[in-house]
């Protein structure tokens, strides 16, 4: 059993080990996860300028990637869909209304102009082995630009997660100029679907930012809203807005998604409702408004580092100096060389060296008389000739040495030294050389990528405060109408999301939100659905004429339909909401029947349903009925 808890322990140690290391948890190199170093690597292999189907791509990475295609395939259309590494041309999904990608064989993609320019050199790439042993895969790329915090990046691993938010492209490398220049500098995220942010509690990454959706006032009666939160579609939006509907937290007349190229959801406000008084609640109850917090855990060295932005940013600055300095160095090696063969050409055929080996029958032979030829001459090459740059002499066609040009051969040396010198002018300074290349980078590829986030202080929405916001409604039972635009005697104090009930003289009841003017045929009680208030009405049957009480409370009910509160066969006499009513029947005069009026209580009445049938009061015909300050009732 202890042998079998260890093994599960070593086990589980590796596995954790792998999904942090090699598949959930980003490199700060170059900003990726392996499976999407892999396929920019297979694309980088494919290069040709053309456009790959994408189902190829995703077998050809495969020989990488021990996780099977369709890992790949989501991968890689979702890279496609940041906007900054591959060139798309077939239907990639839609990261608006969160419709899927088309299948992988009918998508084409192709690495974009920026990817080839900063992310690939076989010179300064570091390569294992890939997880079979057959092919050579690149540990990280040498990327030239923040890519982790351009296009952000989140992944759960064992124990641990990350969210980084995507950053702006231009601003990023003015930020490295800033470091590199010991200036201060500033970053905060850019989402590719817009939106407004409130950047106040960012802090570096280490925080929140506030995101809204962008709404326009097309009339005081239509909002369109333009622009979504990052990690929003235009379904889940409009799902928030018809939850929030249905709670009450918002009133909407209709809704309509009109997204194609662009976003754009158009939303009508029914009687009572503005567009400027609705922007509140919409950020406040629906996904128009949403937090995203940030949190920064990458690899790097080989080992998780929860960092900050800044951190990664100078880092990115100083390894891209690094990666800017080895190829300076490279280049100058690769200089050196042609400078030193074009000379020794140079000396082989001017001084017709070729000439003394023509007798010499041996390999071995020729290369010791070679050497012993190119000995004077020494002074003027950068190094003594080795044997393989003798045996690159001994290939030159006898053609090519009867039409050596040894003027044109001059200005290639000095056209090449003139190239040296520049580099070695860069070596001496390469940062300056590495801000020349930023500001390049910024001046061709700036104008693709502009800033999509507006950054905006955004206040607090008290959201208790917008659910308690009173208005005035007013009834006029003389006209029958109801509203916010109506003057009356009857003045109640409710908020947008309360609900209203009306109660009409033939028995018929409904609910209705708060309108601005409505008419309501015989209506003749109005109050705010609170779930709570106890009705206590007093009716007569039109068959007997015998008086009948009930006492209910309105709690359920479907908005805008007509409910019966008392028989059809019926009249009313009294509607109260009064907690302790009383009453007086007064009875019509009737043979044999001597009592002429009735006090009745009502609150002993049980509390019930509207549709249960009431409590008949008395066996004699009523006339009519008045409260007990004999004030009458109808």
């Amino acid at each position: 059993m202890d042998d079998l808890k260890l093994q599960m322990k070593d086990h589980f140690i590796q596995y954790a080990s792998y999904v942090i290391l090699d598949r959930a948890i980003p490199n700060v190199v170059d900003g990726l996860k392996p499976v999407q170093r892999r396929i920019l690597e297979t694309l980088y292999r494919q290069n040709d300028d053309k456009l790959h189907k994408v189902a190829n791509i995703v077998g050809q990475t495969m020989q990488f990637h021990p996780h099977g295609d369709a890992p790949i395939y989501e991968a890689l259309v979702n890279l496609a869909n940041k906007g900054f590494l591959l060139d798309r041309q077939g239907n990639f999904g839609n990261i608006y209304t969160g419709d899927p990608s088309a299948a992988a064989r009918y998508i084409e993609t192709r690495l974009s102009p920026l990817a080839r320019e900063v992310l690939f050199n076989p010179d300064i790439t570091e390569k294992v082995p890939s997880y079979d042993g057959r092919n050579m895969e690149p540990v990280t790329l040498p990327a030239k630009i923040p890519l982790l915090l351009m296009q952000g990046a989140e992944g759960i691993a064992v124990g641990m997660s990350t969210r980084i938010l995507p950053h702006n492209f231009t601003e990023l490398l003015e930020a490295e100029i800033a470091y590199l220049e010991g200036k201060p500098f500033k970053l905060y995220p850019d989402f590719v679907t817009g939106g407004i942010m409130d950047k106040s509690q960012y802090d570096k990454g280490r925080g929140k930012i506030k995101l809204r959706a962008k709404i326009e006032i097309k009339d005081p009666k239509t909002l369109v809203i333009r622009e979504l939160c990052h990690g929003t579609t235009t379904e889940s939006l409009i799902r928030s807005i018809d939850e929030a509907a249905k709670k009450g937290k918002i009133k909407i007349d209709a809704i309509n998604d009109y997204t194609a190229k662009n976003v754009e959801i158009e939303i009508s406000l029914p009687r009572g409702q503005y567009a400027d008084e609705m922007l509140d609640a919409l950020y406040g109850f629906t996904e128009c408004e949403v937090t995203l917090n940030s949190q920064i855990v990458v690899i790097k060295e080989g080992l998780p580092w929860e960092t900050d932005v800044h951190e990664i940013l100078a880092y990115n600055a100083e390894m891209l100096v690094g990666f800017l300095k080895r190829e300076l160095e490279i280049e100058r090696e690769r200089l050196l060389e042609k400078i030193f063969y074009k000379t020794l050409e140079r000396i082989f055929i001017e001084n017709r060296l070729y000439k003394k080996i023509e007798t010499v029958k041996t390999l071995e032979g020729i290369h010791k008389t070679l050497e012993e030829a190119f000995a004077p001459f020494h002074k003027e090459l950068l190094r003594s000739p080795t044997h393989d740059d003798r045996d690159k002499l001994l290939q030159i066609p006898i053609r090519r040495i009867s039409r050596f040009d040894i003027d044109r051969n001059q200005e290639e040396i000095i056209a090449l030294q003139e190239a040296l010198r520049g580099v070695e002018k860069d070596l001496k300074n390469v940062k300056k050389y590495t801000i020349a290349y930023l500001e390049k980078l910024i001046q061709k590829y700036g104008k693709e990528h502009p800033r999509r986030t507006k950054v905006k202080a955004i206040e607090e929405i008290d959201r208790r405060a917008i659910e308690t916001k009173k208005i005035k409604v007013c009834f006029d039972p003389s006209t029958g109408f109801l509203g916010t635009k109506v003057s009356g005697p009857t003045q109640l104090h409710c908020t947008n999301f309360d609900k209203l009930v009306v109660f009409t003289t033939d028995g018929n009841y409904s609910v209705v939100n708060v309108p601005e003017k409505l008419y309501v045929e015989k209506a003749i009680w109005v109050g705010v659905v609170d779930k709570k208030t106890v009705m206590s009405v007093v009716y007569k049957s039109s068959d007997t004429g015998l008086p009948w009480a009930k006492r209910f409370i309105v709690e359920k009910f479907i908005l805008d339909k007509a409910y019966r509160y008392f028989e059809e066969k019926g009249e009313l006499l009294y509607l109260s909401s009064d907690p302790s009513p009383s009453v007086e029947l007064q009875f019509a005069p009737q043979a044999g029947k001597k009592a002429k009026k009735l006090q009745a209580t009502l609150k002993d009445i049980p509390v019930k349903g509207p549709q249960v049938k009431g409590i008949r009061l008395a066996n004699q015909k009523v006339k009519k009925v008045v409260e007990s300050n004999d004030r009458l009732l109808f």
